[in-house]
C-alpha cells in the first residue's frame, strides 16, 4: 500500500514539473520571439546631422524701465500753502518755483533778529573802542564780540528757513499729479507730488553669471515694451561690481533716449542682448532636448541604435539650443520621438 502511494506521488510530481517546464520554455520563446520582433521593427523617427554654423549669440531678458532722475516733491518746513505754480502733469524745468509756504511768521523773527543783530555789532564796536582806551578788559571784548556773532549766525538761520518756503525743482522734468491746495497745512511728512526727468531712460536687467566676463560699457542692445512693435536701442553703461549671491546673476544698467515721450518708467521691457558671434557653433531644435534630473540629454542614432548624450546648453531661441558640449559635428541627432526612446533602443532615422 505503500509503495503504491509513493508510485502515485512520484507519478504527480513529475507530471508537476514538465507542465512547470513547459511554461517557462513558452514565455522564454515569447520574450526570444519579441526581441527578435523589436530587432525585426527599430522605430522610426526624425533627425539632422549636426554641422558646424555661425551664431549671434543673444539673450533674451526680461528688465524695468526707470526714469533717468527722480524725487518725492515735499517741504521742508511745516506751515500753510500759500501758492501751488505748477500744473499736475506739465513739464517743469530747474528752479522753477513749485510752491510757496507762507512765511509771514519767520520774517517776523528774521526782523527781530536783524534788530538784535544790529544792536550786538554796535556794542562790539564800543567795546572794542574801550578796550583800545583800556577802560574795559579782553574778557568783556570778547563777550560782546561773541553776542554779535551769535545774533548774525541766527539771522542767517532763520534767511534759511525763509529759502526753504519757496520749493523749486531740483531739475528738469515732468512733474505728476499733486495732493495739496493752497491753504493745506503742509509738514514734511506729506508728499506733494513727483518730479521725473524722461529725457533718458534706465533699463536694469540681470544676466547669469556664466555670461558675466562677456559684459561690457558701451555695448549696445535693443528693448521692446508691451503694447509696441517698435524696437529701441540702449546702451550700457553701468555694471554692478559682483554677482548676486542668492540669485547668481549679474545686474546691468543700460540708458536709452525717449526723445518723443513715448517710453513711460516703470514699465517692463523684452532686451535682447548681444554676445560674441560663435563661428563653430553647434545648434539643435529644441524638441531634440529631453530635460532630466542632472542636466539636459539627447539622442544620437549610433549604428542603427539610439544612444544616450548628455549636454550642456546655453543660449535658447524661439526653435533652438546652442549645445556647449556633448556634442560633435557630423553626430546625428534625432528630433522626433525622443521621449519614449530608450538608451540602445533600434532606431530608423529619416534625415531631414
Amino acid at each position: 500500500m505503500k509503495i503504491k502511494n509513493l508510485v502515485y506521488a512520484l507519478i504527480i510530481i513529475g507530471f508537476g514539473s514538465f507542465i512547470t517546464y513547459r511554461i517557462i520554455e513558452n514565455k522564454d520563446d515569447s520574450e526570444n520571439s519579441k526581441d527578435k520582433s523589436d530587432k525585426k521593427k527599430p522605430i522610426k523617427v526624425n533627425g539632422i546631422v549636426v554641422q558646424y554654423q555661425n551664431f549671434d549669440n543673444n539673450l533674451s531678458l526680461s528688465g524695468s524701465i526707470e526714469a533717468n532722475e527722480q524725487v518725492e516733491i515735499r517741504s521742508e518746513v511745516s506751515g500753510i500753502v500759500e501758492s501751488i505754480n505748477f500744473k499736475e502733469g506739465s513739464n517743469v524745468t530747474k528752479g522753477q518755483l513749485l510752491f510757496k509756504v507762507n512765511d509771514s511768521e519767520l520774517r517776523a523773527q528774521l526782523s527781530q533778529a536783524n534788530t538784535k543783530e544790529s544792536l550786538a555789532a554796535e556794542n562790539e564796536r564800543r567795546a572794542k573802542l574801550l578796550l583800545q582806551k583800556e577802560a574795559i578788559s579782553q574778557e568783556e571784548y570778547d563777550i560782546a564780540r561773541a553776542e554779535h556773532a551769535s545774533t548774525k549766525a541766527q539771522s542767517q538761520l532763520i534767511k534759511a528757513q525763509i529759502a526753504k518756503t519757496s520749493v523749486r525743482a531740483p531739475f528738469s522734468g515732468r512733474i505728476g499729479l499733486r495732493s495739496i491746495s493752497v491753504g493745506t497745512y503742509i509738514t514734511p511728512a506729506i508728499l506733494v507730488s513727483n518730479l521725473v526727468n524722461l529725457g533718458n531712460l534706465k533699463i536694469t536687467f540681470s544676466i547669469p553669471e556664466k555670461y558675466a566676463t562677456q559684459i561690457k560699457n558701451n555695448t549696445e542692445l535693443s528693448f521692446s515694451v508691451s503694447g509696441s512693435k517698435e524696437k529701441y536701442k540702449a546702451k550700457i553703461y553701468a555694471i554692478e561690481p559682483s554677482v548676486a549671491v542668492a540669485t547668481r546673476t549679474l545686474q546691468v544698467r543700460a540708458i536709452a533716449e525717449n526723445k518723443d515721450g513715448k517710453l513711460l518708467a516703470g514699465t517692463f521691457a523684452d532686451v535682447e542682448l548681444p554676445l560674441a558671434i560663435i563661428n563653430d557653433a553647434i545648434i539643435v531644435p529644441t524638441q531634440a532636448v529631453v530635460p532630466v534630473q542632472n542636466g539636459k540629454k539627447v539622442f544620437i542614432s549610433d549604428f542603427g541604435k539610439a544612444k544616450e548624450v548628455m549636454v550642456e546648453t546655453a543660449t535658447r531661441t524661439d526653435a533652438s539650443l546652442l549645445i556647449l558640449s556633448g556634442l560633435k559635428a557630423g553626430d546625428t541627432v534625432i528630433t522626433s520621438g525622443v521621449m519614449a526612446l530608450k538608451d540602445e533602443a533600434p532606431v530608423k532615422v529619416k534625415v531631414k
